[in-house]
C-alpha cells in the first residue's frame, strides 16, 4: 500500500491523477495539494468525495512551504507527484520572473527539503514537451533542449536541477515530459474545453493563426497511468517522454471537436492572429517509456473528445460564464 501526494492537485490533470490512483493503484492515501480552495463540481468532478483515503489541502508551494512540509511530515507520502507550476507559455513573456519563482526556485527549495525526509521513495516531476522547441521529427529524451518561451526555460531549469541532485545526491526522482493533455474539468483557456463550451453556447472560438501549429494531444487519464507505471517500475533518475504517436494541427483538432458536437467547423470558430513565440510542431518519441514500463496511450482522440462533449453538456449552465482567458497569479 502506497501513500501518494499530488502537488497541483487542484488542477484538472492532478484531479484525474488522484482519481486514477484511487481507482487503479494499491493506494493507502492520496493527499492532493493545490494553491486554491477546491473549485466547483464541473472542475473537481467530485473526485475523492466520500473516500476516506482522499484529502485536499490548499497550500501555496512558493509562499507556504513550511505548511506544506508540515503536512507531508504528518502524512509521510512515499510518492510525490508534482504538477505545480506557472503554466501557459503564451503569457510568460510578461512578468516572466514569476515563472522562475515557482517552476524553478520554489521547487528547488521543496526538493532540497524533501532530501531530508526518509519516507520519500520517489519524486515524479511533470515536465513539458515545450522544452524541445519546434521539431521536425519525433523527439527523444536526449535531444538538445531548445526552449522558446520563458515558461519552457523555467521548466528546463528545474529538470536540470533534478538531474544533478539525482546524480550526485541520489535524490529519487523521475521526470515525465508529456505532450498536451486534455480532460473533463479542464479550465476553459485550454483549446479543447474552450471549443466545447463555445460550441454549446453559440460563441465563436478564436483560432489563433488559423490553427496551423501542430501539437500532440492525449487524455489526462493516459498521463495518470504513465505516472503510476513510472512510480512502480521505472529506474530512479530516468526521464521519459509521454504522448501519442503523431501530432495533429490545432485546426484538425478543432474540426474533430466540431464533429463531436455535430456542428460545422465554420460555425464553431473564427481565425485570429497567431500568438507570440508559437512553435510550429510538438512531437514526442515515447518509445523509452513503452520499453521500460509498458506504457502507450489507450484512449483515442475521438473517444476522448466524445467524453469532453458529454462533460460540456452536463455542466454547460454552470461554466458558461467561467473565464476563458488565463490569469497569471503568484
Amino acid at each position: 500500500m502506497k501513500r501518494y501526494a499530488v502537488l497541483g492537485g487542484g488542477g484538472s490533470f492532478g484531479i484525474h491523477t488522484s482519481k486514477y490512483l484511487l481507482d487503479h493503484a494499491d493506494t493507502d492515501r492520496v493527499i492532493a495539494v493545490g494553491r486554491n480552495p477546491a473549485r466547483p463540481e464541473p472542475f473537481t468532478l467530485n473526485v475523492g468525495k466520500g473516500d476516506k483515503r482522499y484529502s485536499y489541502h490548499a497550500y501555496h508551494v512558493t509562499h507556504e512551504l513550511d505548511l506544506l512540509l508540515e503536512l507531508f511530515d504528518r502524512e509521510r507520502p512515499q510518492v510525490i507527484i508534482n504538477y505545480a507550476a506557472q503554466g501557459e507559455g503564451a503569457v510568460s513573456w510578461k512578468h516572466s520572473w514569476r515563472f522562475f519563482e515557482t517552476n524553478s526556485m520554489a521547487l528547488a527549495r521543496l526538493a532540497e527539503e524533501l532530501m531530508k525526509r526518509p519516507y520519500l521513495e520517489r519524486f515524479i516531476q511533470i515536465g513539458t514537451s515545450e522544452m524541445y522547441g519546434s521539431v521536425e521529427h519525433a523527439t527523444k529524451e536526449d535531444e538538445p533542449i531548445k526552449p522558446t518561451s520563458p515558461y519552457a526555460a523555467s521548466k528546463v531549469a528545474f529538470d536540470m536541477y533534478l538531474v544533478s541532485v539525482h546524480k550526485f545526491l541520489k535524490f529519487p526522482m523521475n521526470i515525465i515530459r508529456p505532450s498536451n493533455a486534455y480532460c473533463p474539468g479542464q479550465l476553459l483557456h485550454r483549446v479543447v474545453p474552450k471549443a466545447v463550451i463555445c460550441g454549446l453556447t453559440g460563441r465563436k472560438l478564436p483560432l489563433q493563426g488559423g490553427g496551423r501549429a501542430e501539437k500532440s494531444y492525449f487524455h489526462a487519464r493516459d498521463l495518470a497511468r504513465a505516472i503510476h507505471l513510472v512510480a512502480e517500475k521505472a529506474p530512479p533518475g530516468a526521464i521519459y517522454n509521454a504522448g501519442p504517436p503523431k501530432p495533429i494541427s490545432i485546426r484538425a483538432l478543432v474540426e474533430k471537436v466540431a464533429d463531436a458536437l455535430q456542428m460545422k467547423f465554420d460555425d464553431l470558430c473564427e481565425i485570429t492572429g497567431d500568438r507570440l513565440g508559437q512553435d510550429s510542431r510538438y512531437w514526442l518519441d515515447s518509445s523509452a517509456i513503452k520499453r521500460d514500463v509498458g506504457w502507450d496511450p489507450q484512449i483515442s482522440l475521438e473517444e476522448g473528445l466524445a467524453e469532453m462533449v458529454t462533460w460540456g453538456r452536463k455542466y454547460v449552465d454552470q461554466v458558461r460564464d467561467w473565464p476563458m482567458d488565463y490569469t497569471l497569479r503568484a
